[in-house]
């Protein structure tokens, strides 16, 4: 019985003084938070993101916790990692759909397509979910003090849409494939008509339905 009670202690003593040890070299949520913020202001990023993960981990439900989503969503953003930012910011609206930073969050769900988007001759998809993205930061939040920028981003995107459009038709057209073009350059008029490409597409539509017609013409 003294050998089981000794071993007890013993096996007491030293668990104590692990957890001592471990309680010692662990920071607290909020010095954990100071040290994100610090490596954030300072642009580094990723030595940021370490910071609030182990926030997140060691005090998932703490006060900083929330801070420590929006601001390693943010910095992914910052580092261009648009992938890693979406699915962090998307993660937070999803577990806070009623935080006062959701249309900030929304708006740089926004951003980070449209950051993204490329050049005219190059594939749109960005462009559309930045759009997309953007209206429903409108809608859902009309007051949102991102509105403004938020509606010059839109008429970016579809410029760059309505390029995409007379790109590809243009193409279609010095390949005479006339109704290929045809359908792009209209497209443009309908879809995108105060972009400033409607002349363009207008002129186009034209030539198409004149080469058309001589094609009738020689059946």
């Amino acid at each position: 019985m003294k050998r089981i009670a000794a071993l007890l202690i013993i096996i007491l003593v030293v668990c104590s003084g692990c957890s001592l040890f471990k309680t010692k070299d662990l920071k607290s949520a909020k010095e954990l938070a100071l040290d994100g913020m610090d490596e954030f202001n300072s642009n580094n990023f990723k030595s940021a993101i370490e910071s609030f993960e182990k926030l997140k981990d060691w005090y998932p439900f703490s006060k900083y916790a929330i801070l420590a989503e929006l601001k390693i969503a943010d910095a992914h953003y910052h580092l261009q990692e648009y992938g890693e930012a979406v699915f962090a910011y998307e993660e937070f609206e999803n577990l806070h759909p009623r935080n006062e930073a959701i249309p900030y969050v929304v708006y740089q769900i926004g951003l980070c397509y449209f950051d993204q988007i490329d050049t005219v001759d190059r594939d749109q998809a960005t462009a559309l979910k930045a759009i997309e993205t953007f209206k429903r930061l409108n809608k859902q939040f009309p007051d949102n003090e991102y509105r403004g920028i938020a509606l010059q981003h839109i008429n970016k995107c579809q410029k760059n849409l309505a390029g995409h459009e007379i790109y590809v038709g243009l193409f279609y057209y010095k390949n005479k494939h006339y109704k290929a073009a045809l359908k792009r350059f209209k497209a443009v008029l309908f879809r995108y008509p105060d972009v400033g490409f409607h002349k363009d597409a207008l002129l186009h539509i034209a030539l198409c339905e004149k080469a058309l017609k001589k094609e009738k013409e020689k059946m």
